[in-house]
């Protein structure tokens, strides 16, 4: 669903010159903007890795929910997957931001008592040790998904009916997909000053007027 939305501001927003997906199977959708690469195994890139050059951001929307998941395969998936794709981008791109889309919760510390947030926090930190020219941790709570998108679940007709309450009432828990897709663009057109987003900056920055950045 987060890549779905991600990958719809990126192809609607004029600064956006091209996208190349990179996924396991057809994302099903054909823009002059678009380029896709189906690979079955993340963890193999060797074949396309010099397909991976040339580019001014990654925006890593893969991820997994841990519940019912072994901690140790929810790192394998988690962890190992996204330094082992961020390490031979970086490889290839010294001027990229990498935008990791992480979750509310999320432990920075490393050291509090859930597993996940712990392994998320971790990612975070590592991510950030890598030579790129910025890595960024965004961490959304709820988001309302994009009108039309076809990666959604059921259950989101429930929350479709309660999101304007949780937005007027909790504003720093809910935020549109849309809002999270432009604040990942806006981050590698102006940049931002913390590399961990909550909430509250993913909208703020989300309304930020690029064009007078860039003027």
């Amino acid at each position: 669903m987060v890549g779905e939305g991600v990958l719809n501001e990126c192809l609607l927003h004029p600064l956006v010159e091209k996208v190349l997906v990179v996924n396991r199977k057809p994302c099903g959708v054909e823009h002059p903007k678009l380029k896709e690469i189906i690979i079955p195994d993340f963890f193999d890139l060797t074949a396309i890795e010099d397909q991976l050059s040339g580019y001014n951001a990654c925006f890593f929307c893969l991820g997994v929910s841990s519940v019912g998941m072994n901690k140790e395969i929810y790192r394998h998936v988690t962890y190992d997957l996204t330094m082992h794709f961020a390490e031979i981008l970086v490889r290839q791109n010294h001027e990229m931001t990498f935008c990791y889309v992480s979750g509310a919760g999320t432990d920075g510390t490393e050291k509090g008592s859930l597993s996940w947030a712990r392994v998320k926090g971790k990612t975070e930190n590592d991510l950030m040790k890598l030579p790129f020219k910025q890595s960024l941790a965004f961490r959304p709570a709820f988001l309302m998904p994009t009108e039309g998108s076809k990666n959604v679940h059921s259950y989101y007709s429930f929350f479709k009916l309660i999101y304007p309450v949780l937005r007027h009432l909790a504003p720093s828990s809910a935020s549109t997909l849309k809002e999270l897709g432009l604040a990942m663009i806006n981050s590698v057109i102006c940049g931002y000053e913390k590399p961990v987003l909550n909430v509250k900056d993913i909208v703020a920055l989300s309304k930020r007027d690029t064009e007078s950045d860039l003027s």
